[in-house]
């Protein structure tokens, strides 16, 4: 998959798990665990995302 495309797939990713994020730490009782997992996974993201950046500047 070219870089370009790759960032994107991870943006849309990185968006979608920031919406999860959301919509959990509004409920009346949200699940830490999942919060927890959802919050690592979004930070993975995240720094595969600057990686790439960084590789294609």
């Amino acid at each position: 998959m070219p870089t370009e495309a790759r960032i994107s797939t991870l943006e849309t990713r990185h968006a979608a798990l920031d919406r999860r994020i959301s919509d959990e730490g509004q409920r009346p009782a949200p699940d830490t665990q999942a919060l927890s997992r959802l919050k690592l996974e979004k930070l993975r993201l995240k720094e595969e995302l600057e990686k790439l950046r960084h590789q294609t500047h």
